[in-house]
C-alpha cells in the first residue's frame, strides 16, 4: 500500500490525504477532479509552506511528465505539468533550446514553479511565468479549457501565477529561447561596495545577484552573462570538490556545529564569508543557474520595490547586530532582481522588483529574524513569495496586489465550490 503521509522538502508541512491519484492523462486528471470533494496537485513538495497540502485527494503528477511538442523555430514548447524542471531543462537542451531564465533550484515541477511566481535574477527579465504563452487547465467539474492572451484572457492573467486555486494545470506552452552559454563570475566582496555599484551592475549584467553572510560584511557577488563562445565548464573534479564537498558536505558540517553550539553561529557565519574564493567558468545556462542543495533549510522571501533595497538591507543589518547568538542565521541571505510584469499575482506585478531571501538551517532558531524581516518588508509594501514561509492573510495581501480582487472574481467564476482550496488558500485568499 502506498504510504499516505506526505511531508515537504523542508519538513515544515505535512498531511495524510484520504486518497492519492497518479493520473497519466488529461482525462484521468479530469476524472480525479470530478470524483473528489477537494483536490490539490502537490508538485515536488519544494515549497516551504503548506501551499501544497492536500487533506483530501492529492494529485501526484509524477506519471504526467515530458514534452508534448516543440517548435525549434519559434521556441514554443508544450510540456506536461508534472515535469520536474531538471528534466525539462535537459530535454530542452537536447532540442537546442533553453528557458530564458531560471532560479537556483530545479527540483520543482514546471507547473509548481510558475504557479508560485518562482524567479531567477535579471533586471531585464521577468519571473518564470512570463514565458507562458498558453495553459491547459482542468477546472472544477472536470471541464478542460485553454487560456492565453487572446483566449479567456482573464483566466490567463490569473492562472499564470494561480497558486493551484483555479484548477489543475495539465499542460503549459512556454516561449523558450535558443540554448545559450553563460560566463559565470563569482567573486568575494564587501556589502557596502556591492550595494554602491549594484544598480550599475543590474543595468549592464544579464544576471546579477549576491549572497550576504548576514553577520558580517562579506558577500559572494555572482554575475552571469551570455557569451557566443563555447562552454568551458569546471572540471568534474573541481565541480565535485567545490559543490559537493565544500558547499554541501563541509557546509552541512558547519550547520551541525552551529545547531549544537548556537553561541558560535555568528562567528561561523563570518568565518564562512571570509573563506570565499573567486570562481570563473562558462557553461550552458541551466548548468550555471542551478546550484546543488543538499543541506536542508527553511526560507522566507519578500519581493520589494527595487528602489527600497538599500534601506531594507540597512535595517536588516541592524537586526543582525541586535539579535542574540541563538537567533543568528548560519545560511547567507540571497538578493536578486526581476523586471515588472503584468501577471495579476506575480510578486513582480506592476513594479521592478528586488528579492531578499532569508534562510536558516533546518532545526535551528529562525522565527525572531524572520519575523523582524517580515515587519521591515511590510513597511515598504513587501510581497511574500507564495511558496515560502510567511504569515500574511488575504486582508494584508489585498492592498499589495492591484488585481487581487480580479483574481478572486475569476476564482469565483471557475471554482465557486472551492474544489481546489486548502488551509493555505483559505488564509491567503480568504
Amino acid at each position: 500500500m502506498e504510504v499516505r503521509v506526505w511531508t515537504n522538502w523542508a519538513r515544515t508541512a505535512s498531511c495524510t490525504p484520504t486518497r492519492i491519484v497518479h493520473p497519466s492523462s488529461t482525462d484521468e486528471i479530469a476524472a480525479a477532479v470530478m470524483s473528489a470533494g477537494r483536490v490539490r496537485a502537490r508538485g515536488s513538495g519544494h515549497s516551504f509552506n503548506d501551499i501544497a497540502v492536500a487533506p483530501e485527494t492529492a494529485l501526484d503528477l509524477d506519471r504526467w511528465t515530458g514534452i508534448v511538442r516543440a517548435d525549434t523555430e519559434t521556441g514554443l514548447v508544450t510540456v506536461r505539468a508534472g515535469t520536474p524542471l531538471r528534466t525539462f531543462n535537459a530535454d530542452l537542451h537536447r532540442l537546442g533550446l533553453a528557458m530564458p531564465n531560471l532560479g537556483d533550484i530545479d527540483a520543482q515541477t514546471v507547473a509548481g514553479a510558475v504557479s508560485t511566481s518562482t524567479h531567477g535574477t535579471g533586471a531585464k527579465l521577468g519571473v518564470l511565468a512570463t514565458a507562458i504563452e498558453s495553459l491547459e487547465l482542468v477546472l472544477a467539474g472536470g471541464s478542460v479549457v485553454t487560456c492565453s492572451r487572446s483566449e479567456r484572457t482573464d483566466l490567463f492573467n490569473a492562472a499564470r501565477v494561480g497558486l493551484g486555486a483555479l484548477g489543475v494545470i495539465s499542460t503549459l506552452t512556454l516561449r523558450c529561447v535558443p540554448s545559450f552559454v553563460l560566463q559565470a563570475s563569482e567573486t568575494p566582496g564587501h556589502l557596502d561596495a556591492v550595494l554602491e555599484q549594484f544598480d550599475d551592475l543590474c543595468a549592464v549584467e544579464d544576471h546579477v545577484e549576491f549572497h550576504w553572510f548576514t553577520h558580517s560584511d562579506r558577500v559572494i557577488l555572482k554575475r552571469n552573462n551570455r557569451i557566443p563562445e563555447p562552454a568551458k565548464p569546471l572540471s568534474k573534479l573541481r565541480q565535485t570538490w567545490e559543490y559537493e564537498v565544500m558547499e554541501n558536505a563541509a557546509f552541512g558540517a558547519v550547520c551541525k556545529v552551529a545547531k549544537t553550539f548556537p553561541r558560535y553561529t555568528r562567528r561561523l557565519n563570518e568565518l564562512c564569508g571570509s573563506l570565499i574564493t573567486e570562481r570563473s567558468y562558462s557553461d550552458y545556462s541551466h548548468n550555471v543557474f542551478v546550484t546543488p542543495r543538499r543541506v536542508r533549510f527553511v526560507e522566507t522571501e519578500f519581493s520589494i520595490p527595487r528602489e527600497t533595497l538599500m534601506d531594507v538591507i540597512a535595517e536588516l543589518r541592524v537586526v543582525a547586530n541586535k539579535l542574540g547568538d541563538r537567533d543568528a542565521l548560519i545560511v547567507p541571505c540571497e538578493v536578486r532582481v526581476a523586471q515588472a510584469d503584468d501577471i495579476w499575482l506575480s510578486t513582480a506585478s506592476g513594479r521592478d522588483t528586488a528579492y531578499i531571501s532569508m534562510h536558516q538551517a533546518l532545526g535551528m532558531q529562525y522565527k525572531a529574524f524572520f519575523d523582524a524581516y517580515a515587519s521591515i518588508a511590510a513597511s515598504v509594501g513587501g510581497r511574500p513569495h507564495w511558496g515560502k514561509m510567511h504569515d500574511l492573510t488575504a486582508t494584508e495581501l489585498r492592498p499589495l496586489y492591484p488585481h487581487f480582487d480580479d483574481f478572486l472574481r475569476v476564482r469565483d467564476e471557475v471554482d465557486p465550490g472551492r474544489t481546489f482550496s486548502n488551509p493555505y488558500l483559505d488564509r491567503v485568499l480568504g
